[in-house]
């Protein structure tokens, strides 16, 4: 039966308080009331979370918590006391970073990037901020041009970090990201370069040829909801076609490079227009 992740258990025998499960060993588990599914039985299979309650006892559940072992989240501090900080993982029980965890004291309201690991001589689940020293930089497994997924860390000077593929950090330029992101959200992305150095840099949209076709499609459906016109062309300041279209000049500029060569659009001086 292991903490942090969701095992397929069965149940055994029914009590006041719930459901006691069994794995291939007969260990046991409670399974409160509140989480068990309608029409369950004993002998039913059913695969729950396994965490340790305030009583440090081991308890089930049929909630995904906001993180799981081995991998990273952006959660939300909701209290701190005198052995840490504790997360809104989305269960009963608050998920702590010990203070030997955090990189610098933490806040409540705020959230962070952390990493969830078993504390081998508690048998605890526990967060951690030191992320870094989880992340692999040695042998990169992406390579150039690959569709990956992001997890949206923490701003910095020059962009955003992120981790790729719960294994590597990775970073998103700030004036490469042409849509609004938050701390937390898990996106596509894509690998635009592996530095010799070994880190990365990520972009939200392919790289070369391939971003135009997706990126024609958006300005072919605004035409479609505009009734065939967008007030908008090669001239246009970049900040109006940001706000418009959420992609760059550079990309918007393809874009209908891309319609027009297909003659699904005509460029005049006051904008564009779908042809009929």
């Amino acid at each position: 039966m292991k903490l942090g992740v969701f095992n397929l258990l069965s149940a055994k025998r029914r009590t006041l308080n719930g459901y006691y499960l069994v794995d291939d060993d007969d260990n046991e588990v409670l399974l409160p009331n509140k989480y068990v599914p309608k029409g369950m039985v004993v002998g039913d299979e059913i695969s729950v979370f396994i965490y340790k309650d305030s009583e440090d006892r081991l308890i089930a559940t049929t909630i995904v918590p906001g993180i799981m072992l081995n991998e990273f989240a952006v959660l939300e501090v909701v209290d701190i006391n005198p052995v840490g900080a504790f997360l809104d993982w989305g269960l009963e029980k608050d998920l702590l970073v010990p203070y030997s965890e955090q990189n610098e004291r933490m806040n409540i309201g705020k959230s962070y990037p952390v990493y969830l690991f078993l504390d081998e001589s508690s048998q605890r689940l526990v967060a951690s901020c030191k992320t870094n020293k989880y992340l692999e930089t040695d042998e990169i497994s992406v390579k150039n041009g690959q569709e990956v997924d992001l997890l949206i860390c923490n701003p910095t000077d020059l962009g955003i970090n992120v981790i790729i593929n719960n294994i590597h950090k990775g970073l998103l330029y700030d004036n490469e990201l042409f849509q609004a992101v938050s701390p937390g959200e898990r996106l596509k992305g894509y690998i635009k370069l592996v530095r010799p150095d070994n880190k990365i840099d990520v972009s939200l949209q392919k790289q070369g040829y391939v971003s135009i076709e997706p990126n024609a499609q958006k300005v072919l459906e605004k035409l479609k909801n505009n009734d065939g016109f967008l007030n908008l062309n090669d001239k246009t300041d970049p900040v109006i076609i940001l706000a418009k279209l959420e992609m760059s000049k550079k990309v918007f500029k393809k874009a209908i490079g891309s319609l027009y060569k297909q003659k699904l659009i005509r460029i005049e001086k006051d904008g564009i227009y779908l042809n009929d």
